[in-house]
This record gives C-alpha cells, structure tokens and sequence, in this order.
C-alpha cells in the first residue's frame, strides 16, 4: 500500500497509487497523494503531473473500511479531510497542471479525484462512475459539484442517484474524458498533454469554475425538481438522494466552490444516518459470505463443472437452466413427457426473449445460450454431468426415487443436489449411499433473476462438493450463503412467521389492506397477503403442513387460505386473492374477499370477546417482524447459519427485505433486544406460544448483548454446520 513518483527528463512527475485489488483510497494513500504532490509542486524539475493507478485500474474509490470503523465509533475524525485540502487546494488550485490517466476503473472517490485534475485521458472500455448512495452517503471529495460541470445536470444526476456506471467511450462523448488511447499509449499521451497545458498550447480548465453544461437556473432547477419526485417514488426511505439533489442544486445558484463545502457537511452527516449503517453492513455481508470454515480455509481447490442436468422444467427448472445457460455452462433438461419438456423448453426461450426485448442481452448470445441446452426423456445423457439439480415438486417419495437413480446412472464425482425449499436433506438422501455427495441448492423463484442461492448442507455432505457449488454459484451471478440442514434451511425457516403473523393480526380483527400497506411503507416490495397470492395458494398451503409439522409449538393454523381456494380463488393465477389482477392493472383491493375474512375470523376465535383489536402501524410492524427476528434468534441458536450478518444477506436477497436497514438481524439490533423481547412476552401472555420469546433472545436481552453478538463455544459445538 504505497503511493510513488517518478519525474521523467521531460519534466512530468508520474504519481502512481499502489493499493491491490482496486488502488483503493484509504486514509495513508490520500495521505501519501498529498505528500507526493507538495514535493511535485515544490520541485523546480518538475513542469506538470500525471496521477494514475498500479495493475490496471485506476481506483475503486474511498477505503469503505474506514465507514465499517465510524459506524462502531461515531467518531468522524476517521475520515480523511479529502474534498477541499486535496483536491481543491492540492489539485485542482496547484500551481501546476494534472492529468489523470485512468484504466480498468475509477469508481467514487477515484473518478473524483480524476475530475479534480485539469484533463481525463483514459484507456478503451474504463469504468467511471459514483456508486456512493448505494452506500447510503453522497459523493464526498466534490463529485457532486463537478460531474455535472462535465456532463451536464441531467446526465449527472442519472449516475449518482442510479449509481450507474458509464464506460469511457461514452464518456469522451460527454465531455468526462478528454481522449480514448490504448493502454500502451496511456501515459505517454498524459504526460505529453499535461505539458501541453502547462506550456498554454492546452487550455487550463478547472472543472469547478466550469459553468458552460448547467445551462439556465431555470432548466437545472425543472431537472432537479423532477428528480425529486422520481427518488420520493423510488427511494421513499432513503435520505442520500434527496441531500444529494440539494447539494448539486446549492452549486449551481451559489457556485461550485460553495457546493463542495455544503457537500462535505452533509456527507458527514450521512456517514452516521441509519442508511448508512445498514447498506454498509449489506456490504460487508455479502463479501463475508464467501469464507465458510473449513471449506474456504483447507486449501481445497474447486473443481470445473462443465456440464449439469436439471430435473424438472417447471418455472424452478427452467430458471435455474436459464441461469446456468447465462454463464457458458451447458444443461441437459430432464423432463417425464414431451409436453412438459416443451413447456420447459419454451420457458427457457421465452427467459432468453425477454433479456433481449429488455436490451439486457444480444439476439446474438441469447442464441448461443440456448444452443447449450438439450431437453431429454431420459437419463441416458447424464453418463458424464457433473452436478445433477433436481427441481421437482415438494413429494418426498419422488424426490427419494430421483436420488437413487441418480446414483445408478451419474458419474461418482457427479454432485447431486436438490432445489427443495423445505425438505429435511437426510429424508431426501435415505435410500442412497452417496449422502458425501447430496447438497441443497435452493434458488429463489425467478431463479434465473433472484441474486441469492442457498446451500445446505448435511453433516456428511463433503467440503468439496459445497466449495464447488459455492463456485458455480458465483459463476452464474448468485450469492451463494452456506447453511445448515433444518426445516426451511435459513430463510423460508426465519421468515415462516412472517405470514403467520399476518395472519394472526387479521383474525384479531386487523384489515389486512392495512397490515400490508404498513410492511410495504417499511421497506418490503409487496405486503405479506399480496405476496401469498403471488405465490399461489398451493404452495402456501404445502409449505404451511411442513412447518406445522415442524414447529407444532409455534404455528397458527389459519383456515382462511382454504376458504379463498373454495370459493374459487387462487392468487395471481386466476387472478382473484386478496386483490384482483387485470392484466396492464396495479392489483386492486378486492373488496369481496371480505366476507371470506369475516368467515375465517369466526372460525379461528382469536378475537377477545369476538371483537377486533385495536392497534397502531407500530404495532402492526412489530406483531409482524418480531416473531421473525425471534426465528432468526433460534436459527442462529441452532447453528444453522455460520456468522449473524449471514441471516441479514439471507434476508435481503432471499426475502427483499429493505438493505437500507441492514438485514433482519442487524434491524433487530437497531430496535434493541430488551423491547423485541418484552413486546413478544406480552403478546405471548395475551396470544399463546406463537409470540412466544426465544431462550437466545430472553439471554440476548437479559444480558444487554447485541442479537448479532457471535454464539458462545458450547452452543456452537450443536452447530448444524
């Protein structure tokens, strides 16, 4: 980690950021920038500079670290003074004239630092964007003041608030890189154009004294105005974006020097916001993913899988062949009859059509994708695949002869896998003799969209064989989270009382428009009863006996999604639920779908004296999430999860649970243990044992430990991992 300087005969000092895998910029890279640049100022050799990057790549922007640090300590004296001492008064005011010669990337803080310099001179196919409110902050060395001076507000205000990267072509066009040239001409055109400004045979232009692309106060404030409304639609619960928006338009009436000083107030303040916290966290989770002990850390190395069969060509089966086929791997699609492999081979085609109507992908690759898929009627082909992915329905007795054929006709390295999302693995596994070999992978419907991919584990399934799912995984876009063996593995089991609750609060009386009005406001896409009718009826009623099964002791058993399939409804498949689907329609509240309610509620007799309660949105949102934030407690109780911010990744990729609040976990933190656990004792007294709290969470809360706090040594050794 280490900033250089070498000064050339020609009088150019060529300072280089040394910083492996991305040149981050961490607190003693600025600080060496800063040193190398005092001495170029100083020097009488030298007659203009040229700042570039080691390997490659320019610079993947600030050290996001040093976040992880203030969010612990609330301390801001962390953070570097960046925007005005460097690349104001450094850079951008120094007596002599910088170039950025820019490669690979220059993300954030690096294509900030490049905008500081008086010229952009990049390699073919760079990346240059500002991620940052993906982050839950803003640009913070001056980003939000000078890429619109470069590219013009509404172009601008597109990147950061998308955090959408651009390439460098298109940003010559733009007017953010001065030249295209090959990586082999890079410097030598850099140093020869530094020169030529600092000799004024090129202009010398600072990029904040700029105002020839804001166009009239009138223009820029419409643009901005607009921005606004599309973000409070968007990003309701986001501060980053609307602070961002006041910070370019403080710039463009009061001038550039003066947005970067109100830039860095607020970008201070966002550090600390709950935002923040919460998708730094998500951040950090995600990477931490990727390290399962003694898988990662053995010295295993993954082995190539060339080619996988999948069993079934339903909506599952056809999208995980979809994602495989995304990523060059070649799929053998198995199905019991002509018809449904048809089927499952439209699907497929028509997952491929919809990324090229969608501009996603080229006629060209969707072609070449699907020319690697083979549907057959038999196992003959699958004499020479490496994994096998069964995707048939939740029928343990068919699942069960699946895998004992499997082991008849694969290849003993042949990984066998299973797409169940409820399904104990051992159960599934009973009638073989390769249980070494049998692994979960659960996707998430649309599989071929849906980021996360669960993988389960048994006790005697192989490091090997979770380490190279873990690797198919990554190669087909997914983040892979390993868990242990357990009745709905960690997310469908952490999140079973979602609905519960729901259901629990409408037989109380509670509207159920408003109790999904109230979790779709929280952050969540869709409400818990908009989703069981996307999911259909079926399923909830499938998954409902495995739980009940599972988990007697905290189960409400609910009549009303029987009742709705006896009248005739099934969710979004005929279009009648708890809402009504017209196609080109928002789902529309079904007011018919009341009596029906009202049948279930006298049924059930959970309300006090036959008459509803009477709650607040508060209490709605807790009645609901608490019971899953105490499942989770007994997930990682149980061991069923290797570290708590792997619930919180679960969460957010699985569930669509809000990243801005961090995963299920880390926002159960954010409300504190001590109230999630009286609030359930008191509705536990009130309910019975459905709220009832958790021993993990009665210990969490009586000790004043965090939820997330790591599980001691003798409850890890009852580790499902």
């Amino acid at each position: 980690m280490k900033v250089t300087m070498e000064v050339g005969n020609d009088g150019v000092a060529v300072i280089k950021i040394s910083n492996p895998p991305v040149n981050a910029l961490a607190p003693i890279i600025i600080r060496g920038l800063k040193e190398k640049y005092m001495e170029a100022m100083n020097r009488d050799d030298v007659k203009a500079i040229v700042v570039t990057g080691e390997g490659g790549r320019f610079s993947g922007g600030f050290d996001i670290n040093v976040f992880g640090t203030v969010h612990k300590s609330g301390d801001l004296s962390a953070l570097p003074s960046v925007s005005v001492d460097l690349v104001v008064n450094t850079i951008e005011d120094g007596k002599k004239p910088s170039v950025a010669a820019i490669e690979g990337l220059a993300l954030g803080g690096g294509l900030e630092l490049a905008m500081g310099c008086h010229a952009r001179i990049s390699a073919p196919r760079t990346q240059l964007g500002l991620p940052e409110l993906s982050l839950g902050i803003i640009p913070g060395f001056g980003g939000t003041q000078r890429l619109p001076r470069l590219v013009g507000i509404s172009k601008a205000v597109e990147m950061m608030l998308m955090s959408k990267p651009i390439m460098s072509e298109e940003g010559k066009k733009l007017g953010l890189i001065d030249a295209v040239v090959s990586s082999e001409e890079l410097l030598k055109v850099a140093r020869s154009w530094a020169l030529d400004i600092a000799e004024r045979r090129k202009p010398w232009i600072s990029s904040l004294q700029r105002t020839d692309k804001l166009g009239s106060l009138s223009e820029a404030r419409e643009i901005l105005k607009v921005a606004r409304q599309q973000s409070r639609k968007t990003a309701p619960n986001m501060p980053q974006h609307q602070v961002c928006l006041d910070v370019i338009e403080e710039g463009v009436v009061f001038g550039g020097y003066s947005g970067v000083l109100k830039e860095e107030k607020m970008f201070n303040e966002l550090v600390l916001s709950s935002t923040s916290k919460g998708l730094v966290h998500v951040f950090f989770a995600q990477r931490l993913t990727s390290k399962v002990p003694n898988v990662t850390d053995v010295g295993l190395k993954p082995r190539h899988i060339k080619k996988v069969a999948v069993i079934g060509g339903g909506l599952m089966g056809s999208g995980i062949a979809t994602a495989l086929i995304l990523s060059n791997i070649s799929v053998v699609l198995k199905e019991i009859n002509t018809d449904y492999l048809q089927k499952g081979m439209k699907t497929i085609e028509a997952n491929l059509r919809s990324l090229v109507t969608r501009g996603k992908m080229t006629e060209d690759k969707a072609n070449k994708a699907f020319s690697i898929v083979k549907g057959v009627l038999d196992y003959a082909e699958f004499k020479d695949v490496d994994m096998v992915i069964e995707a048939v329905i939740e029928n343990i007795a068919l699942k069960q002869s699946i895998f004992s054929e499997l082991e008849k006709v694969c290849p003993a390295h042949c990984i066998l896998a299973t797409n169940t999302s409820t399904i104990d693995l051992n159960i599934i596994g009973d009638k073989t003799t390769s249980q070494d070999r049998i692994i979960g992978a659960h996707f998430f419907s649309p599989a071929h969209v849906m980021p996360l991919l669960e993988i389960v584990r048994t006790a005697k399934t192989s490091p090997q064989v979770i380490l190279d799912l873990m690797t198919v995984g990554k190669a087909i876009k997914k983040v892979p989270v390993v868990v242990g063996n357990c009745t709905g593995f960690a997310v469908n089991r952490t999140f079973f009382p979602y609905s519960q609750g729901a259901q629990f609060l409408a037989h109380l009386g509670v509207d159920v428009f408003r109790i999904d009005r109230v979790i779709s406001n929280f952050g969540m896409p869709m409400g818990p009863f908009q989703l069981q009718d996307l999911a259909g009826y079926g399923v909830a009623m499938a998954v409902g006996k495995e739980f009940a099964s599972s988990f007697a002791d905290r189960t409400f058993r609910s009549p009303l999604v029987e009742l709705l399939v006896k009248s005739g409804r099934n969710g979004k498949n005929n279009g009648k639920g708890y809402y009504i689907y017209e196609k080109g329609n928002k789902p529309k509240p079904d007011p018919s779908v009341l009596p029906i309610i009202e049948e279930s509620r006298r049924i059930a007799k959970l309300m006090p004296g036959g008459k509803p309660v009477s709650v607040t949105d508060q209490e709605i949102l807790e009645m609901v999430l608490f019971p899953v934030v105490n499942e989770a407690c007994r997930v990682m109780d149980e061991g069923v999860v290797v570290r708590a911010s792997d619930v919180d990744i679960a969460s957010v990729l699985g569930m669509s649970f809000p990243n801005y609040r961090g995963g299920i976990v880390f926002w159960g933190d954010s409300v504190g243990s001590g109230y999630i656990y009286s609030s359930l004792k008191k509705w536990s007294e009130a309910y019975g044992s459905f709220f009832k709290p958790s021993r993990f969470l009665e210990e969490r809360a009586t000790k004043g430990l965090l939820l997330s706090d790591p599980v001691s040594k003798s409850q890890a050794s009852k580790s499902r991992l």
